[in-house]
């Protein structure tokens, strides 16, 4: 066997930095990318914003590095002894000779299967109908009384407090407390939705919490509390986490929210557009009643127009009653006629018809029609002056000098009626009609009546 002492005249020799080269190029091009479980050690985060640290396991360890651009997306802080999962490139540091992995992604070992729970559970809901838009309840416009479970200590509470009373500080706020992590949370959450939407004194409901991991999220991913969601007839907003952070609450709730302030946006009108709605109602309004008021002058005017003087109306009635006093003498007159007629016949025929029996007959007929003709002119007269008595007495229901007898006066001044006390002024002379005389007056003072 020929031994390694020189090299000969074939071979050719590699400079330390042409290795390292060709080492780099054949690790970077064979593990492109890799998925790697261990647990941190020796981390550093100095002030550039970089993370580096030594993933390990029981029996080698392997140095990492993960840059400022990447670490920020991480979702908890990791220390020493935490097991993750990273997603890596496998660098070669030439100038030194390290091999070391470029991280991606990192994310907490137990998230892996935590995921995958989260999946299977999202997709058996999902296929149950539980997500489907037809089950959704519409928020209400302006809720009077809200109930918002979270933890009575976190920053969520806070900004979604102020949201509120910022946009529309009437909304009654029920802080429901309630633990939002760890192996009761989601115990408590479902005790205190099931209380709220028990008492049917909310309008809406908001489950809220701040973002945190996968696991830190955990409690508001229970499939008994999805259920309890889905079944509520309140209206509930979920409102977990940050606007990339989704659980099976969100999908459930009738609305999800991004964040625990856009939930109170989502059910807090905003209050300066509500005084503009008013303020355009406010207007709408004066002008429908300026409308309204236009038209009823013009209706008062028209029926002002409309009205005549008593005197008029007293004319016309003594003119009515005239006629019907002529008409009551010539149907007299003609009924006299009438009867003295009749009775000429009678006569004619009476002396005509000479026998004693058919004069007696005759004479007894001419009597009953003498009383009948006597009661026919009394009934007749009796009418006549009963409808005539109606007529006095609606003639004295209009009559001026009745409205002087029940205590009222007419005031005039140079033969004209005063309507108005802006036809007077202080000395002139006026004439006060009463029931049984006039008063001659001097004006001293005028006052107008208050509206």
């Amino acid at each position: 066997m020929k031994k390694f002492t020189a090299p000969t005249t074939q071979e050719t020799a590699f400079t330390v930095s042409q290795l390292n080269r060709q080492i780099q190029q054949l690790l970077e091009a064979s593990l492109p990318w890799i998925l790697v479980e261990g647990e941190i050690s020796n981390l550093a985060k100095p002030g550039s914003g970089h993370w580096y640290f030594s993933l390990k396991d029981d029996r080698a360890q392997i140095r990492c590095a993960m840059f400022k651009g990447k670490n920020a997306a991480v979702r908890f802080k990791p220390k020493d002894g935490d097991m993750v999962r990273l997603r890596a490139r496998v660098t070669f540091y030439g100038p030194r000779g390290d091999c070391q992995l470029s991280v991606e992604s990192m994310e907490s070992a137990g998230e892996g299967a935590l995921q995958q729970a989260f999946e299977r559970l999202k997709n058996s809901l999902q296929a149950e109908g539980l997500f489907a838009p037809e089950h959704k309840k519409p928020l209400p416009t302006k809720p009077e009384r809200v109930a918002i479970i979270t933890s009575p200590i976190g920053a969520a509470v806070r900004d979604m407090v102020i949201a509120f009373r910022r946009r529309f500080p009437l909304t009654e706020l029920t802080i429901l407390p309630s633990l939002v992590q760890g192996q009761d949370a989601a115990k408590n959450i479902l005790r205190q939705l099931q209380r709220a939407d028990g008492s049917g004194h909310f309008d809406a409901i908001i489950l809220g919490r701040g973002g945190g991991s996968l696991e830190d999220l955990w409690s508001f991913n229970d499939e008994t509390l999805a259920r309890a969601i889905f079944s509520a007839q309140t209206p509930i907003v979920s409102a977990v986490g940050h606007e990339t952070d989704f659980t099976i609450a969100d999908f459930v709730a009738d609305v999800r929210a991004a964040t625990p302030t856009a939930a109170a946006e989502l059910l807090s009108p905003d209050r300066n557009h509500l005084i503009r709605q008013i303020e355009q109602q406010e207007k709408q309004l004066v002008r429908r009643m300026s409308r309204i008021l236009e038209q009823c002058q013009q209706q008062l005017d028209f029926t002002t127009k409309r009205i005549r003087h008593p005197k008029e109306r007293i004319e016309q009635q003594q003119n009515q009653l005239e006629q019907l006093k002529r008409r009551l003498q010539q149907s007299m007159q003609r009924k006299m006629l009438e009867q003295h007629t009749q009775t000429t016949n009678l006569t004619h025929r009476l002396v005509k018809n000479s026998p004693n029996r058919r004069i007696d007959q005759d004479r007894q007929k001419l009597k009953d029609m003498d009383a009948r003709l006597a009661r026919a002119l009394s009934h007749t007269l009796a009418n006549k002056q009963t409808a005539f008595a109606r007529i006095l007495d609606k003639l004295n229901l209009v009559s001026p000098l009745n409205t002087l007898a029940r205590g009222y006066a007419i005031a005039s001044k140079d033969d004209q009626i005063i309507r108005s006390i802006n036809e007077t002024k202080k000395g002139d002379a006026i004439s006060v009609r009463v029931q049984d005389g006039e008063i001659h007056c001097t004006v001293n003072e005028s006052n107008a009546l208050s509206k």
